[in-house]
């Protein structure tokens, strides 16, 4: 299985407990297609960046996920015919690309620690 992670922004005139429940249907569609749910994250409150369907904010939730093609689809056409979801994106995440970029984040952050320490090793002559 693949690892996904699916961004979509609610309407603001949306109520808290509409968006809960939002949250929780998907998760169910997840699960029902074989897929599980790593994390949800709602992250709030956000001015657009252009107009979508009327509206200038959004309430912006991040879905991760792992699950097949299937899974995907079934949250996208769920997403389509909701009312509440004004726009969404669906991003599978390479897993090599990310270990990679982390491991190259910290042989920087190594090498930063051991200049430091070069330098803190060497004390001017007097």
């Amino acid at each position: 299985m693949a690892k996904y992670e699916m961004m979509f922004i609610a309407r603001t005139d949306v109520p808290e407990e509409e968006i809960d429940k939002l949250n929780a249907q998907m998760e169910s569609v997840v699960s029902g297609a074989g897929g599980k749910t790593e994390k949800i994250d709602k992250m709030g409150r956000r001015r657009l960046a252009y107009r979508v369907k009327k509206q200038r904010e959004g309430i912006y939730i991040l879905f991760t996920f792992e699950g097949n093609g299937d899974t995907v689809r079934e949250f996208e056409r769920r997403l389509k015919v909701t009312d509440q979801v004004i726009k969404f994106l669906t991003v599978r995440v390479d897993e090599r690309k990310k270990a990679a970029a982390e491991a190259k984040a910290a042989a920087k952050q190594q090498a930063v620690a051991a200049a430091s320490e070069a330098r803190a090793g060497q004390e001017p002559a007097s």
